[in-house]
């Protein structure tokens, strides 16, 4: 088995990102919303995904083979999706967040958008008081899958 990986002509390394992408940087998004510490959360999980899913390296933007950037337009909460009929449940209700953003990611080199997503609306549900943050962190999961399958997706 290990003779026939050793003789594979390509490898995956940098999903379907065109091979000269080995190093990317994130910057931080422009902040349109009301959260601040929310920018900071975007960065991390975008930088940790994108190296670790797409084999890429963190690298300064101006040595960046791409370069990813956006910003957070909208952050909503406390969108009702669900109420329990049971009065002794302490959680009556699920609530949902949106967050809606625009992403692209850059190459360096040619000057192309690699991907592109104006309007790009991520949710997370969490119960109802101290829940928050659970939802914010579905969400942003669902941010980054949405960011790295669209990379790989541009074969």
């Amino acid at each position: 088995m290990a003779a026939l990986t050793a003789c594979w002509p390509y490898g995956f390394a940098g999903g379907g990102l065109p091979q000269h992408i080995r190093t990317v940087a994130v910057l931080p998004f422009e902040n349109e919303t009301p959260q601040a510490e929310l920018q900071s959360e975007v960065w991390q999980a975008l930088r940790g995904e994108l190296q670790s899913r797409l084999g890429l390296r963190e690298a300064p933007e101006a040595r960046a083979d791409a370069v990813v950037r956006g910003t957070l337009l909208r952050y909503d909460t406390g969108i009702p999706i669900a109420y329990s009929a049971d009065a002794r449940v302490v959680n009556s209700a699920r609530r949902k967040l949106q967050i809606v953003l625009d992403v692209e990611i850059v190459d360096q080199k040619t000057g192309k958008t690699i991907l592109q997503r104006k309007g790009l609306t991520v949710e997370g549900e969490y119960d109802e008081g101290p829940g928050e943050a659970s939802g914010r962190r579905e969400a942003l999961k669902r941010l980054v899958n949405d960011v790295v399958e669209g990379a790989q997706s541009q074969w």
